[in-house]
């Protein structure tokens, strides 16, 4: 980084990555500040940990202290759009502007960089690698696409050069990062704005595979298909329980949700493993943390240490939003999940079927884009449908203008289960006017906002 440097201003602030980058500059003594659309818990914190955050397009709200080219830099997160006022106001005025991942890039230099990729799956596999190198390993940093519940952040700073990274593909992104260990977690049509095809999805992943540095490894997700020269490179591959060079055994379904299983490793297997979140979909994603923290060990000559890893898998705690659990009792469950892509629609509901056999699932979904929608409705019907009932809130737009004929109701009209429209407003009323067993509510967009109001309701039926 330049040495003349004093002041970092975010357009986007708000942004789960880019606020991780936000807080590091913060911790490295930077003065930071910025804009986003609308106020958030994570702008709020970010607010009371020393930043000058607003909220309205406006150049003259850009403090006085960082409108100098000469000792600000500028990160700008792909969200925000071309006709932005304060962008056109920077870039006017010469100011160095980067986008996120060329952050990343930079940030990740020297370290050894274990990167998390994939439509799905990204956010649980990178956090529990965090943890895992923290607990286990008593080193590393990272930056996360969530808020750890055992760092209570989406930043980890500690000791030595291991660095986790959740690797976005969205405007290919990831293409900034060269990892060391890399996992991919799941290669699915999403994006298709910024893509195009399917197609060319595949192909920015096996470039990012191919990104690799010579002599480090790829943890492919058993039945993903992907080109890539394992000459110079290590491939692995990882599964549930479909086999592969790491996956679980032994499965067995314990009380409240969770399980205890196997982990079976190249050379061995780490016996007993339980993780603090229920889910079968997190055995898979702790099979992968695991077998990048195995590679890693590897690469640095060290002994892999499968006991301490044991005793931090049953202590992760989880991410916000991801399958988080707000009520669990006979008579009522509650659930909150990001999920905002058919086929982590289909890997939660799936969960909760073999967690809570026989229930009744309300599943309540904000669809997330237009685009998305408009490219996904099928799919995203036939997941829902493995729901026993569907409240559909409108789409959260994000950065997209609307499109004619595109809504929630498009989803709706292919659901083969019993379905109903609410605004987001009216959930809490709704639910309070029906019966309801295991609830869970998705999307990525705004609907946490309701859920300590959907929570409460349901306590007091538990």
């Amino acid at each position: 980084m330049n040495t003349e440097l004093k002041n970092i201003y975010f357009l986007g602030i708000g942004g789960i990555g880019m606020s991780a980058i936000a807080r590091y500059f913060m911790h490295e003594g930077y003065a930071v500040a910025g804009y986003d659309r609308t106020a958030t818990p994570l702008t709020r914190a970010l607010e009371a940990e020393g930043a000058l955050v607003h909220y309205d397009d406006n150049p003259e709200l850009i403090p006085e202290t960082m409108r100098s080219a000469e000792d600000t830099l500028v990160v700008l997160t792909p969200a925000i759009p071309a006709d932005h006022r304060e962008w056109a106001w920077l870039r006017e005025r010469g100011f160095r502007i980067e986008k996120r991942s060329q952050m990343l890039g930079y940030l990740s230099e020297g370290k050894l960089v274990m990167a998390v990729a994939g439509t799905h799956g990204k956010t649980t596999t990178s956090t529990l690698a965090a943890w895992l190198n923290s607990d286990a390993a008593q080193e590393g940093s990272a930056f996360l696409g969530g808020i750890s519940r055992n760092f209570s952040s989406n930043l980890v700073l500690g000791a030595g050069r291991r660095l986790v990274v959740e690797a976005d593909e969205y405007d290919r992104s990831f293409l900034r990062l060269h990892p060391d260990v890399a996992v991919i977690t799941a290669v699915d049509a999403d994006h298709l704005d910024i893509y195009g095809t399917v197609e060319a999805v595949v192909e920015a992943f096996e470039q990012f595979a191919a990104q690799i540095k010579v002599g480090g490894a790829l943890i492919l997700k058993q039945g993903v298909a992907l080109r890539f020269d394992a000459t110079q490179r290590d491939l692995y591959r990882y599964s549930c329980d479909e086999g592969g060079d790491f996956h679980a055994e032994n499965i067995t379904l314990e009380e409240g949700g969770s399980y205890r299983y196997d982990i079976v490793l190249p050379d061995g297997r780490i016996e007993g493993c339980t993780l603090g979140i229920p889910g079968k979909v997190h055995i898979e994603n702790s099979v992968a943390a695991v077998a990048m923290l195995w590679a890693a060990a590897r690469m640095e000559n060290r002994r892999f240490d499968g006991e301490a890893v044991r005793r931090a898998l049953a202590s992760f705690s989880g991410v916000k939003r991801r399958m988080e659990v707000y009520v669990n009792s006979p008579k009522q469950v509650y659930i909150d999940d990001y999920a905002h892509h058919p086929e982590e629609l289909r890997a939660t509901i799936t969960s909760l079927r073999g967690i809570f056999p026989n229930r009744h699932i309300t599943a309540i979904f904000q669809p997330h884009l237009y685009t998305r929608t408009r490219d996904l409705a099928p799919e995203f019907a036939e997941a829902l449908s493995l729901a026993d009932d569907v409240i559909l809130v409108p789409i959260y737009p994000a950065r997209e203008e609307p499109i004619e004929g595109v809504c929630s109701e498009l989803i709706g009209g292919m659901l083969t289960v019993e379905w109903s429209l609410a605004e987001r407003e009216e959930l809490v009323e709704r639910l309070a006017a029906r019966n309801t067993d295991v609830v869970v509510t998705f999307g990525a967009g705004n609907i946490d906002v309701v859920c300590n109001d959907v929570a409460a309701l349901l306590q007091k039926r538990a």
